[in-house]
């Protein structure tokens, strides 16, 4: 897949940092933008994300507090965390409640932010591919069973 396929959320409640990222990315992937968790809960609901990227200090919800309230709905997207702060306690809780991938410090540096993205994208696309063949062995290994059984029977 093109890295234009690669689908990026991303969530800060100031305008130029929203501004500064897709003015960075959006010639290499397809960003949308959302100033808040609800803005972005909505988004989540109406299309795919392959990559959620939350800065961690915005007004009612933390980046890692969005990322624990929408684990178990979408489940699929790896989530990038950005932060001005360096805070060891939110790396820490990113970590083990957000399930984040990675974290970075603002102002971020292009093209390590690229690289992590496209890593990023290697996994979610590795994580699929596994889900899918588990199934296909999982309906192969019944079809067996049931033929086992049926040779048995007969």
């Amino acid at each position: 897949m093109s890295a234009q396929h690669i689908h990026i959320l991303y969530i800060d409640d100031e305008i130029h940092n929203l501004n500064a990222f897709k003015a960075s990315f959006r010639r290499l992937y397809n960003v949308v933008t959302a100033t808040s968790a609800e803005e972005a809960e909505k988004l989540l609901a109406e299309q795919e994300f392959h990559i959620i990227i939350s800065d961690q200090r915005m007004p009612k919800t933390t980046g890692i507090e969005f990322f624990e309230s929408i684990l178990e709905r979408y489940p699929e997207p790896i989530r990038m965390l950005l932060t001005g702060y360096a805070d060891i306690n939110a790396v820490v809780d990113a970590i083990n409640k957000g399930q984040v991938y990675k974290y970075f410090s603002k102002p971020w540096n292009e093209e390590e932010l690229k690289h992590n993205i496209d890593k990023a994208y290697e996994v979610y696309a590795l994580r699929k591919e596994n889900k899918e063949l588990t199934a296909k062995l999982l309906d192969v290994n019944q079809k067996l069973e049931f033929l086992v059984r049926q040779k048995l029977i007969s």
